[in-house]
Parts: structure tokens; sequence; C-alpha cells
């Protein structure tokens, strides 16, 4: 990549800047170890999100808040985010960020457990967008899942498609990587799903249901 392009691609990740109870959660969430979504993915997120006007969202892997925050933002004031994550502790920092933002609680939805158990929990075709965020073995399985819960045109999301640059470099044939690589090349080519993948952050593949 050229010194340019590079400077462009940080320009751009850096375009709408982080309110600042964002950066509070997304730094808790890396006092914990909570990864959370990179320069760029969570502006995105909140744009897919009012893009397609969801009013009912799921998202697997709450952190400690910050990726959700940004998907409120970009949905209507009515819409409700039911946010999965296996620990406790992640969850009451998402809580206490939520608060902090002024988020109703009538919004937000947290339910500690597996992920793939509370999926199988939720309502067939009762949302309209599905964030995935979560252990990433699991990824194909919380893609099976999600094409049960979302409705007909509604959309997909998945961080860490690019996993740390690996997925691009066909010479990188770890597991992670490749089971990654593969779910994206499927996803590209089902036809009951219009997909791409977006160089935001660590690669946020978008697909909506057909």
């Amino acid at each position: 990549m050229s010194t340019q392009r590079a400077a462009s691609w940080g320009y751009a990740g850096d375009f709408v800047p982080e309110p600042e109870v964002i950066e509070r959660a997304r730094v808790r969430g890396e006092q914990f170890g909570a990864v959370p979504v990179g320069p760029g993915t969570g502006p995105a997120l909140r744009l897919l999100a009012a893009a397609c006007r969801a009013r009912s969202a799921v998202e697997v892997g709450t952190g400690a808040g910050s990726s959700g925050l940004w998907l409120l933002l970009g949905m209507p004031d009515d819409g409700v985010l039911t946010t999965i994550d296996i620990k406790a502790e992640h969850q009451n920092a998402a809580r206490k960020a939520y608060a902090e933002a002024g988020i109703p609680a009538a919004r937000t939805r947290l339910i500690t457990g597996d992920a793939l158990q509370v999926m199988g929990r939720l309502t067939d075709g009762g949302y309209d967008l599905v964030f995935v965020d979560g252990h990433k073995p699991d990824y194909p399985a919380y893609v099976d899942a999600a094409g049960r819960l979302l409705r007909a045109g509604g959309l997909l999301l998945m961080d860490n498609m690019l996993w740390h640059d690996k997925v691009a470099d066909p010479a990188v044939r770890d597991e992670t990587t490749v089971l990654l690589r593969d779910l994206g090349k499927q996803l590209r080519d089902d036809p009951d799903w219009t997909t791409t993948l977006l160089p935001v952050g660590d690669g946020l593949l978008a697909a909506v249901k057909v």
C-alpha cells in the first residue's frame, strides 16, 4: 500500500469523530480485554442501522457497549437493541455506558449467556439487523442463526472479517483465518444474501437477506 493510500484510509477511518461517551466505553472495554470495534467501524454501524431503519436489532458480543451505542445512534428512537454476551462484567459496563449516553432502559435488552443458545430462543424473522462480534469459531453458526432471525431485506453485519490483515493473504492458513476467509466467500456466493466486504476497522462484512 502506498503511503498516500494509507493516509487516505486513516483519514476515512477518523472522519466521523467519536463521541466522548463512546470513547469512555471503548477505553473501559480495552481495560478489561473486551476489544472494541476498530476506527471507522462504529460510524459504519450507525450508518447501516440508519439506512435500514433498524427498529429491532441483535448484537452478538456486547463488550463494554461502544458498538451498541453506535448502533443505537443509527436506530430510530423507538428501536430496541438485544445484546448478548457470555460475561456479566461486560454487560455491566455496557449498561453503564448506555445510562451515561441517556439511552432509555426500554431501548436495550441485555442477555447474559451463550449467544447461540440465546439466539435459538429469539423470534424467527423478527429482526431488522444482526451484528456479530463474538467467538470466531462460532461465526458460521451465527450466520445460520442470523438467517433465521432476520426478516427479508434484513441486514447481517460481521466484524473482524479481514482478521488483522490475514484474510487477504492466501499464504496465511491458520484455523481462524481460513474459517473467516471461507465464510466470507461462502456468503459472497450464496444467492440468499447480497454481500460486500467493507475495509473499515478489521473488516466489516455486510449482507442483506434476499
